[in-house]
């Protein structure tokens, strides 16, 4: 039973819940328990639990596209998102969440090495205001000698010439996705589906500070607690300490 109470423990961590292999992880990592992913799915069926967690779902992308409105860059990273190390290809994107006080928009930055999502900025409104929240928080955590890749979609903020001065004053390459493909830009893609499913699908937020309030406290999990298959069942903040000492 100490250990049906433990993957109900991790199980609710996330307000959507988790899946048996996040849990499994999390059994390995924390308890030195050694366990297969398929006996924790058994028993998430024994205890009655399920992660209901992608599911076919249509969420509405947002999109900021708006042409040629400025300058554009090419694409640097042409989907090759690996990255041996924190700092070195990061990703962003603007996603819309609907609610019936109105919308939110978060603008994160996520690091393709770490998995970490490094920067972000939560806003009623995508505007430049919020892209400059998001570089302020981002530019102040950029480690002295790294010039890290940003690569992006080819919406009207990121072709702005006061975002554009900003990256390159930082020592940040921009890189951009072509145009109507979504693909290119499939890591950080990826990131908006796990927020969706397993912070935001079905549940309804009294105003924006408390979706704000839990959105924050989401991320947090996520670069702290949240381990990562790719990372060999770290957390993005494990990842990132030891790749620092190493």
């Amino acid at each position: 039973m100490e250990l049906w109470d433990k993957i109900v423990e991790i199980f609710s961590r996330s307000p959507n819940g988790c899946g048996h292999r996040q849990i499994a992880m999390c059994l390995r990592a924390e308890e030195g328990v050694i366990i297969a992913n398929k006996t924790v799915l058994k028993i998430m069926h024994e205890i009655g639990i399920n992660c209901g967690i992608r599911c076919e779902t249509s969420y509405h992308r947002y999109n900021s596209y708006k042409g040629k409105v400025r300058k554009t860059f090419k694409n640097v990273l042409k989907r090759n998102f690996d990255a041996d190390e924190p700092w070195q290809k990061l990703g962003t994107d603007v996603t819309e969440f609907k609610q019936t006080w109105g919308k939110a928009y978060i603008a994160p930055v996520y690091d393709f090495g770490s998995k970490e999502i490094v920067a972000w900025a939560i806003s009623q409104t995508p505007d430049l205001a919020q892209q400059f929240e998001m570089l302020d928080m981002l530019i102040s955590k950029i480690p002295s000698g790294k010039y890290p890749i940003m690569h992006s979609d080819m919406g009207w903020q990121y072709q702005h010439k006061s975002y554009c001065d900003r990256l390159k004053a930082a020592g940040i390459v921009q890189s951009m996705s072509r145009k109507g493909n979504c693909i290119d830009n499939g890591a950080t893609e990826q990131v908006f589906w796990h927020l969706k499913d397993e912070f935001f699908k079905g549940r309804k937020f009294p105003d924006f500070e408390t979706f704000k309030l839990e959105l924050d406290k989401y991320i947090i999990y996520w670069n702290t607690q949240r381990r990562q298959v790719k990372l060999k069942g770290l957390t993005p903040k494990e990842f990132r300490c030891q790749s620092t000492v190493a």
